[in-house]
């Protein structure tokens, strides 16, 4: 048999397939309509397993191994079309579309920003690079920063959140649950660490490099090289640069950015050390009140799902079904809880479309606990 022959009895399946998957989901339709006039709810746990185990001891042995795989993409189709008709709109969805139309057209250009550490850090360029001219105030730690948020000491706050090297920074990720805020927009800053020292210090004398732990793990290779040099973890990279400016030490450098060796008094032994030369930092803007601006075509969600089987491929293929990019997924541990996780998605989807307010509706009753962070703009 030819393969334009092989191909022809394929296109008959697939135009019997799409008969009776037309058929299927004409009758779901129906059962929604019943549903509705009965106070049913869309999912049916039970039956959805009945039918599961039905199809398997029918199957024939060829397509077996595929049948839970494709009843189970059938199944939350199939909800997803009943969830059309039998969901209303949710408190949620109505505070999303009440944040759209309230929200001013741009974006401001000024306003007070709340950064971790000092004159110099990379937050600053992030903060200078979302804003054109912001009144920046420093605080020393993260919590810091969220607890500035959330008291009203500044409208915004800057923080990175992962790091295309050294990956996420997972003291932000616990933050985000303990704190209310909304993320606002983002921004991806390209990283360039140098290796500064006081005037007059020579490479081969450096025995301590101080910065900032990512700093030092996304220049790992580099110092790994440095031969009988130490590592010291700083707060921030700027903190790193002040220190060894301070320290009257010439067997001492830090890793920090080029304007720290202006702002420092610093010469720069070795520029762009850091492993990757696509070495990225990716931040977000946070504020207190839930602000989304035009253009808005990112989501970010958090959320806790039940403790069982199949939680979590529930919530992914309910995102594929509405043709939703998954961007980003995170898991952090709930804290006295063993073994049980929260998540957080990155999507991609225009805060404008109907299948963005599909999904808040949908994945959000499909959660324990759901928090929803923003719908923002990310600048590259």
């Amino acid at each position: 048999m030819t393969i334009e022959e092989l191909r022809a009895q394929i296109d008959e399946a697939d135009a019997q397939l799409l008969s009776a998957f037309a058929r299927r989901m004409e009758t779901a339709s129906q059962i929604a309509d019943y549903k509705r006039e009965h106070g049913l709810p869309v999912l049916d746990s039970a039956r959805e397993r009945q039918k599961l185990a039905d199809v398997a001891n029918r199957a024939e042995t060829l397509v077996k191994p595929y049948v839970g795989a494709l009843y189970s993409l059938l199944f939350e189709l199939s909800r997803l079309h009943q969830g059309e008709k039998l969901t209303p709109q949710s408190r949620l969805e109505q505070h999303v579309l009440q944040a759209v139309e309230q929200t001013e057209r741009l974006f401001p250009p000024e306003a007070s920003v709340a950064c971790q550490g000092m004159e110099g850090a990379f937050s600053q360029q992030a903060c200078e690079k979302i804003f054109k001219l912001p009144n920046i105030l420093y605080f020393k730690t993260f919590d810091a920063v969220f607890a500035a948020i959330d008291k009203g000491l500044c409208r915004y706050g800057v923080l990175p959140v992962e790091n295309s090297t050294a990956g996420s920074v997972n003291r932000i990720y616990d933050l985000m649950m303990q704190y209310d805020f909304s993320i606002v927009r983002s921004a991806r800053l390209k990283v360039h660490h140098n290796l500064l020292a006081r005037p007059e210090t020579v490479l081969g004398d450096i025995r301590e490099v101080f910065s900032h732990p990512q700093a030092l793990s996304q220049c790992a290779e580099y110092l790994a090289a440095l031969p009988g040099v130490r590592v010291t973890p700083c707060e921030n990279t700027a903190v790193a640069a002040q220190r060894v400016s301070q320290s009257g030490r010439n067997d001492a450098a830090a890793l920090a950015s080029m304007s720290c060796a202006e702002l420092y008094g610093l010469q720069c032994l070795q520029a762009d050390v850091q492993d990757s030369d696509s070495n990225y930092t990716r931040f977000i803007c946070i504020s207190k009140k839930l602000e989304i601006y035009p253009g808005a075509d990112r989501t970010s969600l958090m959320m806790v799902l039940p403790h069982r089987p199949g939680s979590l491929y529930q919530v992914l293929s309910r995102i594929y079904a509405l043709g939703i990019n998954l961007l980003k997924l995170e898991s952090r541990p709930l804290p006295g809880r063993d073994f049980e996780f929260m998540f957080y998605f990155d999507l991609e989807t225009s805060v404008y479309s109907p299948e963005f307010a599909r999904m808040l509706r949908e994945i959000e009753q499909m959660a324990q606990q759901f928090k929803y962070l923003g719908s923002y703009l990310e600048l590259v």
